[in-house]
């Protein structure tokens, strides 16, 4: 478990594809992504900006992406 709860393990492949959308095609702030990810799929973390940069981590690396690099910066 990471400090801002997101288990990289708990992920699917479908998961971090939409959150990889909201943030590099959408344009979503960090906040933005753990508010829709709150909505969608439920947390306790709801529009929490370090939530949305810890599942942008967590998507990144399932998808075998740098979050340091386009399409994620």
């Amino acid at each position: 478990m990471t400090p801002h709860g997101v288990d990289p393990e708990t992920l699917t492949a479908e998961m971090a594809a939409q959150i990889r959308t909201w943030r590099c095609d959408e344009g979503y702030s960090w906040r933005a992504v753990a508010q829709a990810a709150t909505d969608l799929w439920g947390s306790d973390w709801g529009g929490n900006q370090l939530f949305g940069e810890d599942l942008c981590l967590a998507a990144a690396k399932l998808l075998g992406e740098n979050i340091n690099r386009e399409p994620w910066s």
